[in-house]
């Protein structure tokens, strides 16, 4: 092997290293837990280091006035769903409490307390007056905040017996919160937008025309292509001209089956189109049928982001030509009908934890059921303690969609949450555990394998 090719391989490999590097750090920010971490680690040393700069610049706050409050910015950045976590709560409270505290020592100086008398020496009565002021002005004006007794009892710490205290208090909570409502509303708000890509991807659908029960599969993807204006279904025939399509004769020559088979895709895409006004395309290539390359390789051709595919199963496992979809570097949905329901407006998704893949199941959930349509996400836990930090969980997951969920925590395994309330549902959206490693997965098989007797329809949803 030559210099060069050596180098390009190198550079190959190097390159699809850097794209797994990539897609892995990715998945892993989409858990809103590491993503509030993240941007603790790049907003909260930025902005106390901001504040330090011009408060050493302009000579007006004293150092010790900043633990509270990059405590108070981790509190606003950690939780920023919490009711305390508001730019008004934090400004007000802080500045309430220096208020209160400034207040206190112009008191106690005036009348019993030799301010500066030793170091860190604070009387404990104007101690005690400046926690009650702050404790009874925060309550009565509901803006309650922890760090607002910090800069109550500062004050007294550092002897600063003007109201200069209060303002430079004011204006660094201000700074402090202005940036944490810009990034809530512009990053944290809009999260979906740049961490979850079927946001704007999975509009081009393709569907392989294959099996017994193909109406429903259509109906399945159309209504997914048609929730977004520019969606478009490409539907896929697949002709082996050495075999034959099935239910043509061994006399048939190949352009005449190939013929055959473009026109029963056509009828099935302008039935598609008129049901479901949604743009659909058609095309017919030769090959075999159980070839899941095939059906991947014509999805990149023609620009599709994802495959919704029948229900197939051989040995007691997915098919081969399933199992060749999973593979590839497109997303893909198998569905698996039950009673050939065309509509599905109440869905179960059941979820492990809040990242892409959970989202990905949510938003096809949210288009399949609508604006009239009712989506429930639940969650499995082992014991009671789990109980609020799973809550939290599926709190981060439905806010990060526009329309309401349900959200329910069972203390069950969620094989039988599932089979218990399938029948109360049209629809059960899973993942397909691409993601855990092999040992996960023979030690804890899959959640779709287990549903063999699910009386509802069920999707099984395989993110790349």
């Amino acid at each position: 092997m030559s210099i060069r090719s050596r180098l390009r391989l190198a550079l190959t490999r190097a390159r699809r290293v850097t794209r797994r590097e990539v897609t892995d750090a990715r998945r892993w920010l989409e858990n809103t837990r590491n993503f509030l971490h993240v941007s603790l680690l790049v907003f909260m040393p930025a902005l106390i280091g901001v504040v330090t700069f011009v408060s050493n610049r302009l000579d007006v706050l004293p150092f010790l006035m900043f633990p509270p409050l990059a405590s108070g910015t981790y509190t606003l950045f950690a939780n920023p769903e919490s009711k305390y976590a508001t730019p008004r709560r934090f400004v007000a409270g802080m500045t309430a409490g220096a208020f209160c505290g400034w207040a206190a020592l112009e008191i106690s100086t005036r009348y019993w307390y030799v301010a500066g008398s030793g170091l860190f020496h604070v009387d404990p009565v104007a101690a005690a007056l400046g926690v009650f002021l702050t404790g009874a002005v925060t309550w009565i004006f509901d803006f309650e905040e922890s760090q607002a007794f910090s800069t109550a009892l500062l004050v007294l710490v550092v002897g600063v017996g003007e109201p200069i205290y209060v303002v430079s208090v004011g204006l660094s909570a201000s700074i402090v919160a202005g940036a944490f409502y810009l990034w809530r509303d512009r990053i944290y708000e809009q999260r979906a937008e740049y961490l979850y890509r079927t946001t704007h991807g999975d509009d081009a659908v393709l569907v392989p025309i294959r099996g017994d029960r193909i109406e429903t599969v259509l109906s399945f993807g159309a209504q997914i292509a048609a929730a977004h204006e520019t969606g478009n279904v490409v539907l896929l025939g697949i002709v082996d001209a050495d075999r034959g399509d099935e239910g043509e004769s061994d006399t048939d020559t190949p352009p005449r089956q190939v013929r055959r088979a473009a026109e029963r895709v056509e009828a099935y895409a302008g039935t598609v189109s008129e049901r479901f006004d949604v743009p659909c395309e058609v095309v017919v290539v030769d090959g075999d049928p159980d070839d899941g390359q095939i059906v991947t390789r014509t999805a990149e051709e023609n620009n599709c982001d994802l495959i919704v595919t029948p229900y197939e199963t051989a040995d007691g496992k997915l098919s081969q030509f399933v199992r060749q979809l999973f593979a590839s570097s497109i997303d893909v949905i198998v569905f698996r009908g039950t009673g050939g329901t065309e509509t599905w407006r109440r869905i179960l998704v059941p979820v492990k934890y809040a990242g892409g893949i959970a989202h990905t199941m949510l938003d096809f959930a949210d288009r399949l059921a609508g604006d009239q349509g009712r989506t429930t996400i639940c969650h499995s836990i082992d014991a009671e303690n789990q109980r609020r930090e799973a809550e939290s969980m599926l709190a981060d997951l439905a806010e990060t969609f526009n329309r309401a969920f349900e959200t329910r925590v069972m203390n069950a395994p969620i094989e039988n949450v599932i089979a218990e309330n399938a029948a109360y549902y049209d629809l059960t959206v899973v993942g397909s555990s691409s993601e855990r490693t092999l040992v996960s997965r023979a030690i804890h098989p899959p959640t779709f394998r287990q549903l063999d007797d699910c009386e509802c329809d069920v999707a099984i949803v395989h993110r790349v």
